[in-house]
Protein backbone atom coordinates (compact mmCIF):
# COMPACT_ATOMS: atom_id res chain seq x y z
CA UNK A 1 0.00 0.00 0.00
CA UNK A 2 1.21 3.47 -0.77
CA UNK A 3 2.13 5.68 2.14
CA UNK A 4 2.47 9.43 1.91
CA UNK A 5 2.50 12.55 4.02
CA UNK A 6 -1.19 13.32 4.43
CA UNK A 7 -2.32 16.26 2.31
CA UNK A 8 -4.22 18.13 4.99
CA UNK A 9 -4.83 21.64 3.72
CA UNK A 10 -6.68 24.58 5.20
CA UNK A 11 -8.87 26.45 2.74
CA UNK A 12 -7.26 29.74 3.71
CA UNK A 13 -3.87 28.37 2.70
CA UNK A 14 -4.80 27.52 -0.87
CA UNK A 15 -2.91 29.80 -3.22
CA UNK A 16 -4.23 30.19 -6.74
CA UNK A 17 -1.27 32.12 -8.16
CA UNK A 18 1.51 34.52 -7.30
CA UNK A 19 -0.46 37.68 -7.97
CA UNK A 20 -1.56 38.00 -4.34
CA UNK A 21 1.82 37.61 -2.69
CA UNK A 22 1.22 40.60 -0.44
CA UNK A 23 -1.46 38.70 1.52
CA UNK A 24 -0.01 37.59 4.84
CA UNK A 25 -1.90 34.32 5.12
CA UNK A 26 0.03 33.22 8.17
CA UNK A 27 -1.53 36.02 10.24
CA UNK A 28 -4.79 34.04 10.25
CA UNK A 29 -3.32 31.61 12.78
CA UNK A 30 -3.18 32.80 16.39
CA UNK A 31 -1.02 30.04 17.85
CA UNK A 32 2.46 28.76 17.11
CA UNK A 33 1.85 25.68 19.19
CA UNK A 34 0.19 23.81 16.34
CA UNK A 35 3.07 24.28 13.91
CA UNK A 36 5.66 23.33 16.50
CA UNK A 37 4.02 19.89 16.81
CA UNK A 38 4.90 17.07 14.40
CA UNK A 39 1.34 17.05 13.01
CA UNK A 40 1.27 20.80 12.52
CA UNK A 41 4.68 20.85 10.86
CA UNK A 42 3.51 18.15 8.45
CA UNK A 43 0.45 20.24 7.57
CA UNK A 44 2.67 23.21 6.71
CA UNK A 45 4.86 20.98 4.54
CA UNK A 46 1.89 19.23 2.93
CA UNK A 47 0.68 22.58 1.65
CA UNK A 48 3.91 22.79 -0.35
CA UNK A 49 4.11 19.15 -1.42
CA UNK A 50 0.57 19.34 -2.77
CA UNK A 51 1.93 21.50 -5.59
CA UNK A 52 4.19 18.76 -6.99
CA UNK A 53 1.71 16.10 -8.29
CA UNK A 54 0.49 16.98 -11.76
CA UNK A 55 -3.05 18.19 -12.20
CA UNK A 56 -5.11 20.24 -14.63
CA UNK A 57 -4.28 23.82 -15.50
CA UNK A 58 -0.53 23.35 -15.77
CA UNK A 59 -0.10 22.60 -12.07
CA UNK A 60 2.64 20.24 -10.92
CA UNK A 61 6.05 18.87 -11.79
CA UNK A 62 4.82 15.88 -13.80
CA UNK A 63 1.72 13.79 -14.36
CA UNK A 64 -0.75 16.09 -16.10
CA UNK A 65 -0.51 18.36 -19.14
CA UNK A 66 0.36 21.94 -20.10
CA UNK A 67 2.89 22.44 -17.30
CA UNK A 68 6.55 22.00 -16.31
CA UNK A 69 6.88 18.45 -17.65
CA UNK A 70 5.52 19.32 -21.08
CA UNK A 71 7.61 22.49 -21.29
CA UNK A 72 10.85 20.62 -20.62
CA UNK A 73 10.05 17.38 -22.44
CA UNK A 74 8.39 18.60 -25.63
CA UNK A 75 11.03 21.24 -26.28
CA UNK A 76 13.53 18.34 -26.44
CA UNK A 77 13.93 15.59 -29.05
CA UNK A 78 12.16 12.83 -27.09
CA UNK A 79 8.45 13.56 -27.56
CA UNK A 80 5.80 15.86 -28.93
CA UNK A 81 2.02 16.04 -29.27
CA UNK A 82 1.51 16.81 -32.96
CA UNK A 83 -1.36 18.85 -34.23
CA UNK A 84 -3.36 16.33 -36.28
CA UNK A 85 -4.57 16.92 -39.82
CA UNK A 86 -8.03 16.02 -38.50
CA UNK A 87 -7.97 19.26 -36.48
CA UNK A 88 -7.16 17.62 -33.15
CA UNK A 89 -4.73 19.07 -30.59
CA UNK A 90 -3.61 22.59 -29.84
CA UNK A 91 -0.43 23.88 -31.46
CA UNK A 92 1.37 24.66 -28.17
CA UNK A 93 3.21 21.33 -28.05
CA UNK A 94 4.38 21.48 -31.66
CA UNK A 95 5.54 25.05 -31.08
CA UNK A 96 7.73 23.90 -28.21
CA UNK A 97 9.26 21.12 -30.29
CA UNK A 98 9.82 23.36 -33.33
CA UNK A 99 11.28 26.23 -31.25
CA UNK A 100 8.39 28.55 -32.05
CA UNK A 101 7.52 29.55 -28.49
CA UNK A 102 6.98 33.22 -27.61
CA UNK A 103 6.47 35.11 -24.31
CA UNK A 104 2.69 34.61 -24.41
CA UNK A 105 2.96 30.84 -24.90
CA UNK A 106 0.43 29.05 -22.68
CA UNK A 107 2.76 26.37 -21.29
CA UNK A 108 5.60 28.84 -20.73
CA UNK A 109 3.19 30.97 -18.69
CA UNK A 110 1.60 28.05 -16.83
CA UNK A 111 4.98 26.81 -15.68
CA UNK A 112 6.04 30.25 -14.43
CA UNK A 113 2.78 30.66 -12.50
CA UNK A 114 3.02 27.20 -10.95
CA UNK A 115 6.59 27.72 -9.81
CA UNK A 116 5.90 31.07 -8.20
CA UNK A 117 2.77 29.76 -6.49
CA UNK A 118 4.99 26.98 -5.14
CA UNK A 119 7.66 29.43 -3.95
CA UNK A 120 4.90 31.37 -2.15
CA UNK A 121 3.78 28.22 -0.33
CA UNK A 122 7.35 27.28 0.53
CA UNK A 123 7.99 30.78 1.94
CA UNK A 124 4.83 30.43 4.00
CA UNK A 125 5.91 27.06 5.36
CA UNK A 126 9.37 28.35 6.27
CA UNK A 127 7.83 31.34 8.05
CA UNK A 128 5.25 29.31 9.97
CA UNK A 129 7.77 26.71 11.08
CA UNK A 130 10.44 29.19 12.09
CA UNK A 131 8.00 31.30 14.14
CA UNK A 132 6.81 28.16 15.88
CA UNK A 133 10.36 26.97 16.61
CA UNK A 134 9.47 23.70 14.91
CA UNK A 135 11.88 20.79 14.67
CA UNK A 136 14.90 21.88 12.63
CA UNK A 137 14.45 18.95 10.23
CA UNK A 138 11.01 20.29 9.27
CA UNK A 139 12.34 23.82 8.70
CA UNK A 140 15.17 22.34 6.65
CA UNK A 141 12.68 20.36 4.56
CA UNK A 142 10.70 23.52 3.76
CA UNK A 143 13.89 25.33 2.76
CA UNK A 144 15.01 22.46 0.52
CA UNK A 145 11.60 22.47 -1.16
CA UNK A 146 11.95 26.20 -1.83
CA UNK A 147 15.43 25.64 -3.25
CA UNK A 148 13.98 22.95 -5.53
CA UNK A 149 11.48 25.40 -7.03
CA UNK A 150 14.09 28.14 -7.47
CA UNK A 151 16.37 25.59 -9.17
CA UNK A 152 13.61 24.84 -11.67
CA UNK A 153 13.01 28.55 -12.22
CA UNK A 154 16.64 29.43 -12.96
CA UNK A 155 16.96 26.35 -15.15
CA UNK A 156 14.05 27.35 -17.38
CA UNK A 157 14.10 31.15 -17.28
CA UNK A 158 17.58 32.32 -16.18
CA UNK A 159 17.36 35.66 -14.37
CA UNK A 160 14.18 35.54 -12.32
CA UNK A 161 12.27 37.45 -9.61
CA UNK A 162 13.49 36.42 -6.19
CA UNK A 163 11.86 36.70 -2.76
CA UNK A 164 11.98 34.70 0.45
CA UNK A 165 9.29 36.62 2.35
CA UNK A 166 5.70 36.86 1.19
CA UNK A 167 5.42 40.37 2.57
CA UNK A 168 6.14 41.91 -0.83
CA UNK A 169 4.06 42.85 -3.86
CA UNK A 170 4.72 41.44 -7.32
CA UNK A 171 5.73 44.80 -8.78
CA UNK A 172 8.46 45.18 -6.15
CA UNK A 173 10.12 41.80 -6.58
CA UNK A 174 13.77 42.21 -7.61
CA UNK A 175 15.08 40.24 -10.55
CA UNK A 176 18.20 38.29 -9.59
CA UNK A 177 20.81 36.96 -11.96
CA UNK A 178 20.95 33.25 -12.68
CA UNK A 179 24.23 33.03 -10.75
CA UNK A 180 22.73 34.77 -7.72
CA UNK A 181 19.84 32.31 -7.68
CA UNK A 182 22.30 29.44 -8.19
CA UNK A 183 24.35 30.63 -5.21
CA UNK A 184 21.22 30.84 -3.07
CA UNK A 185 20.09 27.34 -4.05
CA UNK A 186 23.51 25.82 -3.34
CA UNK A 187 23.80 27.65 -0.01
CA UNK A 188 20.31 26.59 1.13
CA UNK A 189 20.96 22.98 0.19
CA UNK A 190 24.37 22.80 1.84
CA UNK A 191 22.98 24.38 5.01
CA UNK A 192 19.96 22.10 5.28
CA UNK A 193 20.43 18.70 3.62
CA UNK A 194 22.19 17.09 6.55
CA UNK A 195 19.33 18.15 8.82
CA UNK A 196 16.85 16.11 6.79
CA UNK A 197 15.59 12.68 7.79
CA UNK A 198 17.48 9.62 6.58
CA UNK A 199 14.23 7.61 6.52
CA UNK A 200 13.37 5.95 3.21
CA UNK A 201 9.79 5.05 2.37
CA UNK A 202 6.85 4.98 4.73
CA UNK A 203 5.78 8.49 5.68
CA UNK A 204 8.81 9.81 3.79
CA UNK A 205 7.79 8.29 0.47
CA UNK A 206 7.54 11.25 -1.89
CA UNK A 207 9.35 13.65 0.47
CA UNK A 208 12.81 15.19 0.51
CA UNK A 209 14.98 13.14 2.82
CA UNK A 210 18.77 13.45 3.04
CA UNK A 211 19.35 11.31 -0.04
CA UNK A 212 16.87 13.23 -2.20
CA UNK A 213 18.45 16.46 -1.01
CA UNK A 214 21.87 15.34 -2.19
CA UNK A 215 20.37 14.15 -5.49
CA UNK A 216 19.03 17.67 -6.01
CA UNK A 217 22.38 19.22 -5.09
CA UNK A 218 24.12 16.89 -7.55
CA UNK A 219 21.73 18.04 -10.31
CA UNK A 220 22.51 21.68 -9.53
CA UNK A 221 26.26 21.03 -9.60
CA UNK A 222 25.98 18.97 -12.80
CA UNK A 223 24.63 22.00 -14.64
CA UNK A 224 26.71 24.63 -12.87
CA UNK A 225 28.64 25.53 -16.02
CA UNK A 226 25.38 26.25 -17.84
CA UNK A 227 24.13 28.42 -14.98
CA UNK A 228 27.31 30.26 -14.00
CA UNK A 229 30.01 29.59 -16.60
CA UNK A 230 32.08 27.60 -14.08
CA UNK A 231 31.93 23.78 -14.08
CA UNK A 232 31.62 21.93 -10.76
CA UNK A 233 32.20 18.33 -11.81
CA UNK A 234 34.06 17.30 -8.65
CA UNK A 235 31.37 18.80 -6.45
CA UNK A 236 28.77 16.80 -8.38
CA UNK A 237 30.76 13.59 -7.87
CA UNK A 238 30.90 14.26 -4.13
CA UNK A 239 27.13 14.84 -3.97
CA UNK A 240 26.51 11.63 -5.95
CA UNK A 241 28.71 9.75 -3.47
CA UNK A 242 26.57 11.12 -0.64
CA UNK A 243 23.46 9.71 -2.36
CA UNK A 244 25.21 6.34 -2.60
CA UNK A 245 25.48 6.26 1.19
CA UNK A 246 21.70 5.77 1.19
CA UNK A 247 22.17 2.17 0.04
CA UNK A 248 20.46 2.43 -3.35
CA UNK A 249 20.88 -0.18 -6.08
CA UNK A 250 19.59 -0.80 -9.57
CA UNK A 251 16.18 -2.47 -9.63
CA UNK A 252 15.89 -5.90 -11.22
CA UNK A 253 15.17 -6.29 -14.91
CA UNK A 254 14.29 -9.98 -14.68
CA UNK A 255 11.62 -11.36 -16.95
CA UNK A 256 8.11 -11.10 -15.53
CA UNK A 257 5.10 -12.35 -17.46
CA UNK A 258 2.77 -10.39 -15.17
CA UNK A 259 4.21 -7.13 -16.49
CA UNK A 260 2.62 -5.88 -19.76
CA UNK A 261 6.13 -5.29 -21.14
CA UNK A 262 7.56 -8.50 -19.72
CA UNK A 263 10.23 -7.16 -17.36
CA UNK A 264 10.49 -6.11 -13.72
CA UNK A 265 12.33 -3.03 -14.99
CA UNK A 266 8.96 -1.43 -15.72
CA UNK A 267 7.98 -1.69 -12.06
CA UNK A 268 10.04 1.50 -11.76
CA UNK A 269 7.20 3.32 -13.52
CA UNK A 270 4.20 1.57 -12.03
CA UNK A 271 1.89 1.99 -9.05
CA UNK A 272 4.66 2.42 -6.46
CA UNK A 273 8.23 3.33 -7.42
CA UNK A 274 10.52 0.66 -5.87
CA UNK A 275 12.64 2.15 -3.10
CA UNK A 276 15.74 0.10 -3.97
CA UNK A 277 16.37 2.52 -6.86
CA UNK A 278 13.91 5.39 -6.44
CA UNK A 279 15.24 8.36 -4.49
CA UNK A 280 12.33 10.79 -4.84
CA UNK A 281 8.94 10.10 -6.39
CA UNK A 282 5.59 11.76 -6.90
CA UNK A 283 2.78 9.89 -5.19
CA UNK A 284 -0.25 9.68 -7.49
CA UNK A 285 -3.80 8.42 -7.17
CA UNK A 286 -5.92 9.63 -10.03
CA UNK A 287 -8.71 12.06 -9.10
CA UNK A 288 -7.42 12.11 -5.49
CA UNK A 289 -3.75 13.15 -5.61
CA UNK A 290 -2.59 14.18 -9.08
CA UNK A 291 -2.71 11.90 -12.10
CA UNK A 292 -0.38 10.28 -14.61
CA UNK A 293 -1.65 10.86 -18.15
CA UNK A 294 1.42 9.85 -20.13
CA UNK A 295 0.32 6.54 -21.66
CA UNK A 296 -3.35 7.56 -21.67
CA UNK A 297 -2.43 10.70 -23.60
CA UNK A 298 -0.21 8.78 -26.01
CA UNK A 299 -2.39 5.84 -27.11
CA UNK A 300 -5.00 6.24 -29.82
CA UNK A 301 -8.62 6.14 -28.71
CA UNK A 302 -9.33 2.63 -29.96
CA UNK A 303 -6.18 1.25 -28.36
CA UNK A 304 -7.23 2.86 -25.11
CA UNK A 305 -10.57 1.10 -25.15
CA UNK A 306 -9.05 -2.20 -26.29
CA UNK A 307 -5.89 -2.38 -24.21
CA UNK A 308 -6.75 -0.24 -21.19
CA UNK A 309 -10.52 -0.45 -20.93
CA UNK A 310 -11.20 3.25 -21.39
CA UNK A 311 -10.73 5.91 -24.05
CA UNK A 312 -7.28 7.37 -24.74
CA UNK A 313 -6.29 10.71 -26.24
CA UNK A 314 -4.21 9.98 -29.39
CA UNK A 315 -1.59 12.55 -28.40
CA UNK A 316 2.10 12.19 -27.58
CA UNK A 317 4.50 10.49 -29.99
CA UNK A 318 8.21 9.69 -30.00
CA UNK A 319 10.19 10.96 -33.02
CA UNK A 320 11.61 8.20 -35.23
CA UNK A 321 15.18 9.51 -35.05
CA UNK A 322 15.09 9.18 -31.25
CA UNK A 323 13.92 5.55 -31.36
CA UNK A 324 16.50 4.66 -34.04
CA UNK A 325 19.32 5.03 -31.50
CA UNK A 326 18.10 2.09 -29.38
CA UNK A 327 19.44 -1.44 -29.75
CA UNK A 328 16.70 -3.92 -30.63
CA UNK A 329 17.73 -6.10 -27.66
CA UNK A 330 17.43 -3.23 -25.21
CA UNK A 331 14.49 -3.85 -22.86
CA UNK A 332 14.08 -0.08 -22.70
CA UNK A 333 13.00 -0.11 -26.35
CA UNK A 334 9.85 -1.94 -25.29
CA UNK A 335 8.43 1.35 -24.07
CA UNK A 336 7.81 2.37 -27.71
CA UNK A 337 4.72 0.99 -29.42
CA UNK A 338 4.58 1.01 -33.23
CA UNK A 339 4.29 -1.24 -36.27
CA UNK A 340 2.44 -4.48 -36.95
CA UNK A 341 4.34 -6.41 -34.24
CA UNK A 342 4.64 -4.00 -31.31
CA UNK A 343 5.95 -4.66 -27.85
CA UNK A 344 3.21 -5.30 -25.31
CA UNK A 345 -0.29 -6.79 -25.65
CA UNK A 346 -1.51 -7.46 -29.20
CA UNK A 347 -5.24 -7.94 -28.87
CA UNK A 348 -7.16 -8.24 -32.14
CA UNK A 349 -7.87 -4.80 -33.57
CA UNK A 350 -4.91 -2.94 -32.02
CA UNK A 351 -3.68 0.12 -33.91
CA UNK A 352 -0.67 -0.20 -36.22
CA UNK A 353 1.10 3.11 -35.59
CA UNK A 354 3.48 4.24 -38.32
CA UNK A 355 6.92 5.18 -37.05
CA UNK A 356 7.39 8.20 -39.29
CA UNK A 357 5.77 11.59 -38.73
CA UNK A 358 6.24 14.05 -41.59
CA UNK A 359 4.41 17.10 -40.26
CA UNK A 360 3.33 18.23 -36.79
CA UNK A 361 1.86 21.71 -37.22
CA UNK A 362 0.46 22.53 -40.68
CA UNK A 363 -1.50 20.57 -41.79
CA UNK A 364 -0.39 18.23 -38.99
CA UNK A 365 0.18 14.50 -38.57
CA UNK A 366 -2.03 11.68 -39.75
CA UNK A 367 -4.15 10.23 -36.90
CA UNK A 368 -2.09 7.05 -36.50
CA UNK A 369 1.31 8.55 -37.28
CA UNK A 370 4.03 8.32 -34.65
CA UNK A 371 5.23 5.72 -32.16
CA UNK A 372 3.43 5.74 -28.80
CA UNK A 373 4.72 5.45 -25.23
CA UNK A 374 3.72 2.64 -22.89
CA UNK A 375 6.49 3.20 -20.34
CA UNK A 376 3.94 4.20 -17.71
CA UNK A 377 1.48 1.37 -18.39
CA UNK A 378 -1.59 2.65 -16.51
CA UNK A 379 -1.83 1.52 -12.90
CA UNK A 380 -5.21 1.20 -11.22
CA UNK A 381 -7.26 3.10 -10.46
CA UNK A 382 -7.20 4.53 -13.96
CA UNK A 383 -9.63 6.15 -16.34
CA UNK A 384 -9.66 8.49 -19.33
CA UNK A 385 -8.44 11.26 -17.05
CA UNK A 386 -5.21 9.46 -16.21
CA UNK A 387 -3.75 6.67 -14.14
CA UNK A 388 -2.20 6.18 -10.70
CA UNK A 389 1.41 5.51 -11.67
CA UNK A 390 3.84 7.26 -9.37
CA UNK A 391 6.52 9.33 -11.11
CA UNK A 392 10.27 9.06 -10.36
CA UNK A 393 11.81 12.52 -10.01
CA UNK A 394 15.22 11.09 -9.08
CA UNK A 395 16.43 7.51 -9.22
CA UNK A 396 19.79 5.86 -8.72
CA UNK A 397 20.44 5.03 -12.38
CA UNK A 398 20.42 8.79 -13.04
CA UNK A 399 22.89 9.36 -10.17
CA UNK A 400 25.22 6.69 -11.58
CA UNK A 401 25.16 8.30 -15.02
CA UNK A 402 25.69 11.76 -13.52
CA UNK A 403 28.77 10.53 -11.69
CA UNK A 404 30.00 8.72 -14.81
CA UNK A 405 29.64 11.90 -16.85
CA UNK A 406 31.61 13.94 -14.33
CA UNK A 407 34.33 11.28 -14.23
CA UNK A 408 34.66 11.39 -18.01
CA UNK A 409 34.76 15.19 -17.95
CA UNK A 410 37.57 15.06 -15.39
CA UNK A 411 39.66 12.50 -17.37
CA UNK A 412 38.66 9.52 -15.23
CA UNK A 413 36.79 7.50 -17.84
CA UNK A 414 38.20 4.22 -16.52
CA UNK A 415 36.27 4.77 -13.28
CA UNK A 416 33.13 5.69 -15.23
CA UNK A 417 32.98 2.48 -17.25
CA UNK A 418 31.64 0.13 -14.52
CA UNK A 419 28.82 2.59 -13.77
CA UNK A 420 27.70 2.77 -17.39
CA UNK A 421 28.17 -0.95 -17.99
CA UNK A 422 26.00 -1.84 -14.99
CA UNK A 423 23.11 0.14 -16.44
CA UNK A 424 23.61 -1.30 -19.92
CA UNK A 425 23.81 -4.85 -18.58
CA UNK A 426 20.60 -4.33 -16.62
CA UNK A 427 18.96 -3.28 -19.91
CA UNK A 428 20.12 -6.44 -21.71
CA UNK A 429 22.75 -4.87 -23.97
CA UNK A 430 26.50 -5.44 -24.09
CA UNK A 431 28.95 -3.53 -21.97
CA UNK A 432 30.92 -0.83 -23.76
CA UNK A 433 33.93 -2.13 -25.68
CA UNK A 434 36.06 0.78 -24.44
CA UNK A 435 35.99 3.48 -21.81
CA UNK A 436 32.90 5.71 -22.21
CA UNK A 437 33.06 8.94 -24.13
CA UNK A 438 30.81 11.92 -23.52
CA UNK A 439 28.78 10.79 -26.52
CA UNK A 440 28.31 7.40 -24.87
CA UNK A 441 27.13 9.08 -21.68
CA UNK A 442 24.75 11.36 -23.57
CA UNK A 443 23.23 8.46 -25.48
CA UNK A 444 22.93 6.29 -22.37
CA UNK A 445 21.10 9.05 -20.52
CA UNK A 446 18.63 9.16 -23.39
CA UNK A 447 18.15 5.39 -23.35
CA UNK A 448 17.68 5.20 -19.59
CA UNK A 449 15.75 8.38 -18.76
CA UNK A 450 13.33 8.79 -21.67
CA UNK A 451 10.18 10.72 -20.70
CA UNK A 452 11.40 11.34 -17.13
CA UNK A 453 11.89 15.11 -17.49
CA UNK A 454 15.68 15.29 -17.87
CA UNK A 455 16.20 15.50 -21.64
CA UNK A 456 16.09 19.26 -22.29
CA UNK A 457 18.60 19.89 -19.52
CA UNK A 458 20.88 17.15 -20.87
CA UNK A 459 20.69 18.50 -24.41
CA UNK A 460 21.64 22.00 -23.28
CA UNK A 461 24.56 20.72 -21.20
CA UNK A 462 25.89 18.63 -24.10
CA UNK A 463 25.36 21.41 -26.64
CA UNK A 464 22.75 19.61 -28.76
CA UNK A 465 19.60 21.53 -27.86
CA UNK A 466 20.00 24.12 -30.62
CA UNK A 467 21.09 21.62 -33.27
CA UNK A 468 18.82 20.30 -36.02
CA UNK A 469 17.05 16.99 -35.41
CA UNK A 470 14.03 15.29 -36.93
CA UNK A 471 11.65 18.00 -38.10
CA UNK A 472 13.52 20.71 -36.16
CA UNK A 473 15.90 23.18 -37.81
CA UNK A 474 19.01 24.48 -36.05
CA UNK A 475 18.42 27.63 -34.00
CA UNK A 476 20.58 30.09 -32.09
CA UNK A 477 21.45 29.70 -28.42
CA UNK A 478 18.87 32.15 -27.05
CA UNK A 479 16.42 29.24 -27.18
CA UNK A 480 18.35 27.60 -24.32
CA UNK A 481 16.19 29.81 -22.09
CA UNK A 482 12.44 30.20 -22.22
CA UNK A 483 11.06 33.73 -22.39
CA UNK A 484 9.73 35.47 -19.31
CA UNK A 485 5.94 35.45 -19.78
CA UNK A 486 4.23 38.58 -21.01
CA UNK A 487 1.89 38.52 -18.01
CA UNK A 488 4.87 38.60 -15.63
CA UNK A 489 6.44 41.54 -17.49
CA UNK A 490 3.15 43.41 -17.32
CA UNK A 491 2.85 42.78 -13.58
CA UNK A 492 6.42 43.78 -12.73
CA UNK A 493 8.01 46.62 -14.72
CA UNK A 494 11.38 45.84 -13.08
CA UNK A 495 11.76 42.62 -15.08
CA UNK A 496 14.05 42.46 -18.11
CA UNK A 497 13.12 39.98 -20.85
CA UNK A 498 15.61 37.29 -21.88
CA UNK A 499 17.60 38.27 -25.00
CA UNK A 500 16.02 38.01 -28.47
CA UNK A 501 12.44 37.45 -27.31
Amino acid sequence: MKKILTIALFASMVIQGCTNVDEQVYDKYNSDDFYSSPAGANVALANVYSQIPGNWGGVGYAGADNGWYDLNSMSSDEQVVPHRNTGDWQLDFAQLYLRKFLPDHTIVTNTWNWLYASVFRANLAVDLLQKANADESKIAEAKVLRAFFYYLLMDDYGNVPFYTSNNITVDNMPQKSRKEVFDFVVSELKDNIDKLSITKGGSYYGRFNKWAGYALLAKVYLNAEVYTGTPMWNECIAACDKVSEGGFTLHSSAADVSQPLGSKYYELFGDVCPDDETILAIYTKVDVVGRNIFTVRSFGGNDGSLLLGFGAWNGSVIPADYIAKFDDNDIRKRQFRYGANPYGPQLPGFINYSLEVTNIDNPGANPNAGARSQKFWPAAPANSGGASNDFPIYRYADIMLMKAECLVRTSQATLAKPLVDAIRTRAGVDALSANPTLTDIYNERGFELTWEGHRRQDMIRFGTFTQAHGLVSAVDKHFNLFPIPTSALNANPKLVQNPNY
